[in-house]
């Protein structure tokens, strides 16, 4: 029978913005919400349906740059504005229902974006609802949606995230020089380090991760060289981490640095995770496609630190969180917990020279 509940919904247009260490991805989804009188009230507590993506998401490569106030807006938007427009045209839309940001940084780096992104975003594209999240917060949607738990994101970098759906948790996460416990960085510098150890002859030293070092790196003297003066370095340091991984059945050293690895992680997880009845436990992150040598030992640390917890497969990437933020603020069901850092929405009224 036609015209039930089910018809008195219409599609609405969500865009969703995932800015990391590699780049910015863009992407547009379609997402029904509920139109006209008489439309059955929202279930409480029922989340947001998957939005339907709308074509590919768009791709830059350049990094959003950081300034003297954090992430430089002026910048993502720089590279978000034209990927945004191609998007709706592509799409045969003028009007997005609500937008949500994922920014590596956000939770320490983020005040000029939250400043200036939404009042520029509805200058440009009419937006009215905005949801400016840290990147762990996008990761933890995509890979849980709002559901109690934890998850460890480990790409470059590391950091753990957990919510009893009241309030966020965050550990670790400070960059490779403070932290990033047993990120793609931190295994790759411990396998560097492990390297330099055998070229000086000092204990704790592996032969193999030297002659592993000199194919990728060359002479040893001259690798301070190649790695310091660069902006990069936590992704220069992180590439060497899967010749770590592929040395970890022979050498002992590198089966020890996934071992640690292992350990880390599961420590940042055991220090957000819910204490209440069989929490979600899900990871995500390049990181984890080091396979065994890492999942292993890394089984069994979560297996001794939570016991209590669910172990389930990531639902989806950070982009995929971002999306599901926007729709749920799009139909007003988001059913995650807001923080001023962590994850902040700003309405039509709240916009800075918003009507």
């Amino acid at each position: 029978m036609r015209g039930g509940p089910r018809d008195r919904r219409s599609p609405a247009v969500v865009l969703a913005v995932d800015s990391g260490g590699s780049g910015l991805r863009v992407a547009l989804a379609a997402h029904p919400v509920p139109k006209g009188p008489g439309t059955p009230a929202v279930r409480a507590g029922a989340p947001s349906p998957a939005p339907v993506p709308l074509g590919a998401p768009l791709t830059s490569r350049e990094p959003v740059r950081t300034g003297p106030r954090g992430i430089s807006a002026r910048h993502l938007l720089d590279q978000l504005l034209p990927m945004a427009r191609r998007l709706m045209t592509e799409a045969g839309t003028e009007r997005l229902a609500a937008v949500a940001v994922g920014a590596a940084g956000l939770a320490t780096l983020g005040d000029e974006l939250r400043d200036e992104l939404p009042g520029a975003l509805e200058r440009e594209l009419g937006v009215r609802r905005l949801a400016l999240a840290a990147d762990a917060v996008t990761a933890y949607t995509g890979a849980l949606g709002p559901r109690a738990g934890a998850v460890i994101a480990a790409g470059t970098g590391m950091i753990a995230t957990g919510t009893d759906l009241t309030s966020w948790r965050r550990a670790d996460g400070w960059g490779h020089l403070l932290g990033d416990c047993g990120g793609g960085a931190w295994i790759g510098r411990a396998g560097l380090e492990a390297a330099l150890r055998a070229f000086d002859g000092r204990p704790g030293g592996s032969a193999g991760l030297l002659a592993r070092a000199r194919e990728v790196f060359g002479p040893m003297p001259e690798l301070p060289g190649l790695l310091y003066p660069r902006t990069d370095r936590a992704a220069v340091l992180a590439s060497f981490a899967p010749e770590v991984a592929a040395l970890a059945g022979s050498d002992r050293v590198a089966e020890d640095i996934l071992r640690a690895a292992a350990r880390q992680m599961a420590e940042s997880a055991a220090a957000v995770c819910p204490a209440g009845d069989e929490p979600h436990l899900a990871l995500t992150g390049g990181v984890f496609n080091l396979g065994a040598a890492l999942l292993g030992p890394l089984e069994e640390e979560l297996a001794e630190r939570l016991p209590h917890a669910r172990r389930v497969p990531a639902a989806g990437d950070p982009l995929d969180g971002a999306l599901r933020i926007a729709a749920g603020l799009a139909d007003g069901r988001l059913a995650l917990p807001t923080d001023e850092r962590m994850l902040s929405v700003v309405t039509e009224k709240a916009v800075p020279g918003g009507a």
